[in-house]
């Protein structure tokens, strides 16, 4: 008599929506309360805890900022910037990496010049910006594109590099021309690698955007961040890294959530986070059917010596 094989793992059932976003709630109240519990209680171990705001005395600065006209103005021109300098380094990012994947010449000619750019950090190109443009807006533009169009410019000429030509042969075997090869295979094709690029470059654009801010704004987050913190307003300091906080994850899933858009033609993946798969269990053996039912089925030798009789 066999034995069932044992399992391997233990599947548990996935929290519905409401019990996960509960969860999340939770664990950053849980966070909240910690972060107040360590600086209204001045603990220093090694961290100094006791040089940190409470969360009551952010939350009153933060009340405070939201009733005024300086925060909205900053919230405005932190977002123009970024919103600007990121979808011209999403167009011009996604037109080079395809151009460099597709063109040996443009490789051989734009290639060893981006290669040697690349590397240098955006907001090393401050100064640069300052020489360049004829205002500092112009220049921390120029700073949030230039942060956000290498990893588009990466990440496209990489999906492209990657694509299998049997689908390329495809549309030249029925007729179509280069057009129809990008609008047909390329860029489809390199979707999802291309959404990857911009997920990454809106992430840096918000870095390389406040850094210039403090650097050389007049208006914006990273401006009156560092405004505050000159005039020792701790809690005004972390009032702007919350709202950079928030912008960030705001701006990211409105990518995130545009690319699901884009490539709802993609097969999705079955896997539930939470969960562990299990090993299949082994089908039990079949039971030989009862004498009443069961039919014999004539054999290789039985059906050559019937066609021989016949």
């Amino acid at each position: 008599m066999s034995r069932p094989a044992p399992r391997v793992g233990r599947y548990r059932r996935p929290l519905p929506p409401i019990g996960r976003y509960a969860l999340r709630v939770a664990a950053l109240a849980a966070a909240l309360g910690l972060w107040q519990a360590l600086t209204s209680l001045d603990v220093d171990l090694w961290l100094r805890f006791s040089q940190f705001p409470t969360v009551t005395d952010v939350a009153h600065a933060f009340a405070d900022r939201l009733f005024g006209a300086d925060y909205w103005t900053d919230l405005t021109a932190s977002l123009t910037r970024i919103v600007t300098g990121f979808l011209l380094a999403a167009a011009l990012g996604v037109a080079g990496g395809v151009l460099v994947a597709r063109s040996r010449l443009a490789e051989d000619l734009l290639g060893p010049l981006l290669e040697v750019v690349r590397p240098i950090p955006a907001i090393a190109l401050v100064p640069v910006a300052i020489l360049l443009f004829p205002s500092n807006e112009q220049g921390i533009v120029f700073i949030t594109f230039t942060a956000a169009f290498f990893p588009v410019l990466v990440s496209t000429r990489h999906s492209v590099r990657a694509l299998t030509p049997v689908w390329e042969e495809a549309v030249l075997t029925m007729g179509g021309g280069r057009w129809r090869i990008l609008g047909s295979v390329v860029l489809p094709g390199a979707l999802p690698g291309i959404l990857g690029g911009l997920s990454v470059g809106i992430g840096v654009s918000w870095i390389c955007v406040i850094s210039a801010e403090m650097i050389s704004g007049q208006y914006g987050v990273g401006y009156r961040t560092w405004q505050d913190y000159t005039i020792v307003n701790y809690p005004g300091v972390f009032v702007g890294m919350v709202t950079i906080g928030v912008l960030g994850w705001l701006t990211s899933t409105t990518v995130e959530l545009l690319g699901r858009r884009l490539t709802r033609w993609l097969p999705r993946t079955s896997y539930i986070p939470g969960t562990r798969p299990t090993a299949p269990r082994a089908l039990a053996p079949a039971r030989p059917a009862p004498a009443a039912v069961r039919t014999e089925q004539p054999s290789d030798t039985q059906e050559a010596r019937d066609e021989h009789l016949v």
